[in-house]
């Protein structure tokens, strides 16, 4: 299977989207590896570098939205979303403009750059403010479409972007994406999995385990995170009575706890969340990184395991 990195996928859809939108780009001296670059190569008039100095990035993409022309401004994700929070929350969120915020090297997977660099808190720092879109794509081909739908859209956006390469799932031409709207990947009545991110693929993979031990796994990609599909939710844990999440993120305050907040007034059923515990990463190769922390698809199966157990004792 073909593995594109997220980063690239990005890159490219700046570019090609670049002749027939008009939007500026903005990064803060990480061009290469934001692979926003690319982007720079082909419209350099419209890309501006702004050194390292997220926060003042964040405050010029806000004053650049506020005359009508939409911004796309990245960084990693630690320093995106962390470095940069309150310039975001206050001159983007607030104002309600048109800054589209793409953050790679999101999650534990940055691999050898290590905890300072490893970001899995963005989603729940995001998702908090008030009209912020929240978009977690599960491969290169969601990377385009978050993209061309964070442009067409009003309001600020976050756009969380994974450093690894990692399989290309869908076809860009026939993948049924709509903002706010999760795709059923996997029909199943046992146990639904609801995945974000790179965990979409890990959890086509548990699923596939799964049937081989006998259980039937309805799998879910949310790629939008905020705002959640409540509706699809609700109805995957009304028909399966049991429901696990998966995302590439600490299990506090991001999306397996917006889902178990989701379902608590609509469907309480059990709910096994798999991500980050509460802690900080270490430097390593990202797939060994993905197994220490609990991150797998091998993770995902026994979080399944556990909540049909839970299901069965109700």
């Amino acid at each position: 299977m073909e593995k594109i990195a997220m980063r690239d996928a990005y890159g490219k859809a700046l570019a090609e989207l670049g002749n027939a939108y008009d939007f500026v780009v903005m990064d803060a001296d990480l061009s290469g590896a934001t692979k926003t670059a690319t982007f720079k190569k082909a419209f350099p008039d419209r890309f501006f570098d702004c050194g390292i100095a997220e926060g003042n990035m964040m405050s010029a993409a806000a004053g650049i939205a506020s005359t009508g022309t939409p911004v796309f401004a990245s960084s990693f994700a630690m320093f995106a979303a962390g470095r940069a929070f309150e310039q975001i929350r206050n001159s983007i969120g607030y104002p309600h403009l048109n800054v589209k915020i793409a953050a790679t090297h999101a999650g534990i997977t940055v691999g050898e750059d290590g905890a300072t660099h490893q970001c899995n808190e963005d989603i729940a720092v995001m998702r908090v403010i008030p009209g912020m879109t929240v978009l977690s794509p599960a491969d290169a081909t969601e990377v385009f479409l978050c993209v061309k739908a964070a442009l067409e859209m009003d309001g600020p956006v976050y756009i969380r972007l994974s450093r690894m390469a990692s399989p290309v799932l869908f076809e860009r031409d026939t993948h049924p994406f709509e903002l706010g709207k999760g795709i059923t990947l996997r029909e199943g009545n046992d146990v639904a999995i609801a995945a974000t991110g790179l965990m979409v693929w890990e959890a086509l993979q548990a699923a596939e385990t799964l049937a081989e031990k006998g259980i039937n796994a309805r799998v879910i990609d949310i790629h939008t995170v905020k705002p959640l599909d409540e509706e699809l939710l609700a109805k995957a844990a009304c028909e399966c009575g049991a429901v696990v999440t998966a995302e590439e993120h600490s299990r506090i305050g991001g999306f397996g706890a917006a889902v178990c907040e989701s379902l608590a007034s609509s469907c309480p059923v059990p709910v096994v969340r798999v991500g980050i515990n509460d802690t900080f990463g270490k430097s390593g190769k990202a797939e060994e990184l993905m197994a220490q922390f609990g991150v797998t698809a091998a993770h995902i199966v026994a979080a399944a395991e556990k909540a049909v157990a839970m299901k069965a004792a109700k």
